[in-house]
């Protein structure tokens, strides 16, 4: 593609002023059948995004993300820190998902699925259009002088812009703590829970700043995944694009004139209205070609067809695009990247379904204590053991006992006449097993104990069981 006639030409960053300083954006307030598609998406991600939380499947939070206690719900199903590597693949899965989207649809999932775009161009910057107007009436009034109009007007939208940054605070706060501390939190009181109150102020505070000032810097700047683009697009990636061809032409763009007839002069389709740039929510030009600031919003393409469709020209001079496709007019094909990708996360998948049908709900661990090997007790040989028991179902375990397997010998836990392990709980001890020597054939036995609660049988371990070489 050639440079375009534009002495800006991506010599300087939409939001960066001649001096260096910060130049807020005031896009245009977006319209047109993409933004309707991306309102219905956002507000049913955004029911989601706030249900997820407080939603309880078997007694187990939908989403929860305790980093803390290290203990993790995804879609319901409990992952505690023994199952932090089912998380982890959990993690990887998406990961994988997201560059294979990325190669093939480009950053659409910034524009449609991000919450930070959700939250931002779906409920903060309509609060703002609703308060200070579109475009032309945010730039007036951030230029006037600080009247009465000004000062209520701004106070409002800070006030409101806060009370919706605590209400995330708190959504976001359940995520990590659970729901049912946060309603905890909330009966009791927050002087009961002063730590937990903190916690909901800083957030509240950095959603404010978010939201109020950061704002598409959070894109631009501190979001990985906008770097990755460099390496994941390539010329047959579909992104929001400008079709360069037939907006340039010969003789490139020209402002429109009803009297001409725009084919036969040479001129492109473009007639640099501009209003591609005014929409744009990370303040780019789209017709300098694809660009790490653009999050595929699909607002300067709306904008464009309502423009195309004024001036009598065909839509489509932005939209859903590879530059292959826009320069040699190829259609889109299944690349060797793409088959690799979806190939990686084929196996990846397959691997944590395998995994999560594995996973068991209970988890007992029975090692020999540390620094012991074993005792003579007349004909018998004793090992000590401790045990945890890990408990990951909403059921409380009542009268939990083990059994010996496959071999007779006496069991006994110390100190305990009754053995309980909460629902989400755990608990732990020490027991002895005692073996006749004559039964026992090497200095090292495998030992195979069954766990049960009352009649049933919840999980099974296996041990060493430690005895002299030979019995004399």
């Amino acid at each position: 593609m050639s440079k375009l006639p534009d002495e800006a030409f991506r010599d300087t960053i939409g939001t960066i002023d001649v001096d260096g300083s910060r130049k807020f954006i005031f896009p245009k307030k977006p319209s047109g059948r993409f933004y309707d598609y991306r309102k219905w998406v956002s507000y049913i991600l955004l029911i989601i995004l706030v249900a997820n939380p407080f939603i309880k499947i078997n007694g187990n939070q939908f989403m929860m993300f305790n980093i803390l206690e290290r203990r993790f719900n995804i879609f319901g199903f409990p992952f505690w820190p023994q199952d932090f590597y089912i998380f982890v693949l959990f993690l990887l899965v998406g990961v994988v998902f997201v560059i294979l989207f990325t190669v093939i649809f480009g950053r659409i999932f910034c524009g449609w699925i991000c919450p930070q775009t959700i939250f931002l161009e779906m409920v903060f910057r309509r609060i703002e259009y609703l308060i200070e107007g579109d475009r032309g009436a945010q730039i007036r009034l951030e230029k006037q002088e600080w009247n009465a109009e000004k000062i209520r007007k701004k106070a409002l939208k800070w006030t409101v812009f806060l009370i919706i940054s605590f209400f995330i605070a708190n959504v976001f706060l359940a995520y990590l703590i659970s729901s049912d501390k946060l309603f905890l939190m909330i009966e009791e009181g927050p002087v009961n829970h002063v730590s937990t109150l903190i916690s909901l102020l800083i957030f509240t505070g950095i959603f404010y700043f978010v939201f109020a000032w950061f704002r598409e810097q959070v894109c631009i700047i501190a979001c990985p995944y906008g770097r990755l683009q460099g390496v994941l697009l390539d010329d047959k990636s579909i992104n929001v694009a400008y079709d360069f061809v037939r907006g340039e032409k010969e003789l490139g763009r020209a402002k429109y004139n009803k009297q001409e007839d725009r084919a036969a002069s040479g001129k492109g389709d473009c007639i640099d209205c501009k209003q591609c740039v005014h929409v744009c929510p990370t303040g780019i030009d789209i017709r300098n070609g694809t660009q790490m600031e653009c999050v595929n919003c699909t607002a300067c393409i709306d904008e464009c067809d309502v423009i195309m469709d004024n001036i009598g020209l065909p839509r489509g001079l932005i939209r859903y695009a590879s530059e292959e496709e826009i320069e040699k007019k190829n259609k889109f094909k299944i690349t060797p990247r793409i088959k690799g990708y979806s190939a990686v996360l084929f196996i990846l998948t397959g691997i944590l379904i395998g995994l999560l049908f594995l996973r068991t709900d209970v988890e007992a661990t029975i090692l020999r204590l540390p620094g012991q090997l074993f005792q003579h007790k007349g004909d018998n040989i004793s090992n000590i053991y401790t045990f945890k028991i890990i408990n990951k179902t909403n059921n409380d375990f009542n009268d939990v006992h083990f059994k010996l397997v496959g071999i007779n010998g006496t069991l006994n836990v110390v100190g305990k006449q009754e053995l309980k392990v909460p629902k989400q709980g755990m608990s732990g001890g020490t027991l002895f097993v005692e073996i006749n020597k004559n039964l026992l054939d090497s200095d090292k036995t495998k030992l195979k104990i069954e766990v049960y609660d009352g009649d049933k049988k919840i999980e099974t371990s296996t041990t060493n069981f430690l005895s002299p070489r030979s019995f004399d």
